[in-house]
């Protein structure tokens, strides 16, 4: 079998478990928080990309006449509450952000939880601009078999900035400002965060990527990895106004990760970012899933958000 077909084949293997797992998502209640409350965008239309929910979750004591930072963030399904998520794991945003709010770490955060579309995930998050640097016919296969024949990236970006965040500003107390708006998500959504951070460096002022998945398959391989990587190397947001943290874990589909990230941190430094705007950890053992995200949530919150 060729590199091409593992590449595919293992692409399409991914989409059939995002497919599988669609019908679930769209049926998920409300969740459930032991702090603040949440209050849902239900079916949220777009003319760039499917409809989808969006749970807005509210700090304690949320008062309109104050402002707040927001972070958007993506798998927004996954974020709250593990009794209603497909594998029952969570973030337990509310839990942790309550906690760091109280003791002073954090400021008190809007958080907006966009849900991924299910089928049309990868496509959604594949930094869409860093195709033009992954050769044929790597590129090509990746497109037909992993981004369902169509990138969506792009689409998906006009959806968050132009469509979502207006409306997130217009009906909550929010600081609007990029030094006050962040983006953060995990393994495709760490990708999509750097990308939005890239493409709208005047929207977002800080990003967190966790788990990055740079490899863009179930499997290791360096055309991908480089390929965003040289994106990065001509887009990312300089390091000078704005903010980045990036880890990764040590066991699973982050075993995978190992390569890249350094060269991901270089290029980082090579953007400018330095001392209190840039982070990097790397967590051994940790592997990939909610469980692990969850364990070290408070070290991304810590860094984006600690009071001015």
């Amino acid at each position: 079998m060729t590199r091409c077909s593992r590449m595919r084949r293992a692409l399409v293997t991914a989409l059939a478990l995002a497919c599988a797992v669609a019908p679930a998502l769209r049926a998920q209640p409300v969740p459930q928080v032991s702090a603040g409350r949440i209050e849902r965008i239900a079916s949220m239309p777009s003319r760039h990309v499917a409809a989808r929910h969006v749970d807005v979750w509210l700090p304690p004591g949320y008062d309109r006449s104050r402002r707040y930072p927001v972070l958007y963030m993506h798998d927004g399904q996954m974020l709250f509450d593990s009794t209603v998520t497909w594998n029952r794991q969570a973030w337990d945003f509310a839990g942790i952000a309550s906690r760091l709010i109280a003791e002073g770490a954090i400021e008190p955060v809007i958080v907006v939880g966009i849900w991924n579309s299910g089928p049309t995930r990868h496509s959604e998050y594949f930094p869409e601009k860093a195709l033009a640097f992954i050769p044929e016919p790597s590129r090509r296969s990746l497109v037909q078999s992993g981004l369902s024949g169509q990138p969506r990236a792009d689409a998906y970006l006009r959806f968050l900035v132009g469509e979502l965040k207006p409306r997130i500003d217009a009906t909550y107390a929010t600081r609007p400002d990029a030094a006050s708006t962040f983006v953060m998500g995990s393994s495709m959504g760490a990708l999509i965060s750097l990308y939005a951070i890239s493409e709208y460096p005047q929207v977002f002022g800080g990003a967190a990527a966790l788990s990055t998945h740079w490899v863009g398959a179930g499997f290791a391989n360096a055309t991908i990895p480089l390929g965003i990587l040289a994106y990065l190397r001509d887009h990312l947001a300089h390091g000078e106004e704005h903010r980045l943290y990036m880890d990764r874990g040590t066991t699973e589909l982050d075993a995978l990760y190992a390569p890249a990230q350094p060269l991901a941190e270089q290029v980082a430094f090579d953007r400018g970012y330095r001392g209190r705007n840039f982070m990097a950890r790397t967590y051994e053992g940790a592997g990939h899933n909610e469980r692990a995200w969850r364990a070290r949530l408070d070290v991304p919150l810590r860094f984006l958000l600690a009071p001015r």
